[in-house]
Formats: structure tokens, sequence, C-alpha cells
């Protein structure tokens, strides 16, 4: 388990800095929606050889796919909304502010799904706790965004 948390980081670390080259191959070609285009193509590439090379790439059957709720299909609207954000709001608000906010929202809004158990997680009660660790947050980020 504990290499969960040693990839986590590796995410985190890898949040932090994919704004600033995602940003970067937009400005470089001008073209925004390009770069996000070849910003997933390269995500694909890398997770075909990755499974590839794991034994892990499997088509899924028929019953597999009509067994998936509807809702679990639009994840990857998720991620291109993500990636324009990075091209277009983080060269203006800058890496600390952006990274700070998705942060933040991802766990306010975490908070929430937990609670009542949507989009397939398992229920966890927002306690005063972790209600005031989202509003720590939320301040945390205002300071950094305003100086």
């Amino acid at each position: 388990m504990w290499y969960l948390y040693g990839l986590t980081i590796l995410a985190g670390l890898a949040n932090a800095i994919q704004p600033g080259q995602n940003a970067t191959l937009s400005k470089s070609l001008g073209l925004p929606i390009t770069a996000a285009l070849l910003t997933l193509l390269v995500s694909t590439a890398a997770l075909l050889v990755g499974g590839w090379a794991l034994g892990k790439l499997e088509m899924p059957s028929g019953q597999q796919l009509v067994q998936v709720p509807w809702w679990a299909w639009l994840g990857g609207f998720l991620s291109v909304l993500l990636i324009l954000a990075q091209l277009y709001a983080s060269p203006s608000i800058g890496a600390a502010s952006f990274l700070g906010i998705i942060v933040t929202v991802g766990v306010v809004a975490s908070i929430v799904l937990d609670n009542y158990g949507w989009v397939g997680f398992a229920v966890h009660p927002a306690s005063l706790w972790r209600i005031v660790g989202a509003v720590l947050m939320t301040a945390g980020v205002a300071l950094v965004a305003l100086f």
C-alpha cells in the first residue's frame, strides 16, 4: 500500500509541473486547441505503450461496456476541461494560484462526494474537522493568490 502514496506524491508533482508544460506547448505552437489535442495524444500513446509493456492492455467485452454507468463516460470531458484551464488560466494566474485553486476546489468537492458516496466513492462523512480543513485551505489559497 505504501507505493500508492509514492504514486500519489509523484502525481502531485506532475500536477504542479504539467500546467507550465502544456501552456508552453500552446504558446510555442500558437494553437491552444491543437496543443491540447497533442497532449492527449501523448497521454494516449504513453498509456498504450505502458499497458502493452506491462501486459495490462485488454479490450473490455460488450457486456462490460454496457454495465458502465452513463456518468462514468464523462471523465474524458473533465480531462479536456483541466487541460484547457492549464492552457488558458495557468499562464495568467501563475503556478501557485492555479494549483492552489485546483487542489482546494478538488478537496471541497471531494468532501461533498465522499459525504454522499457519489460517482463511485465510498461514504466518508463530512466531519467538522474535514470542513475546517477545507476552510483553512481556502484561506491559504486566498493568501497565495492575493500576495
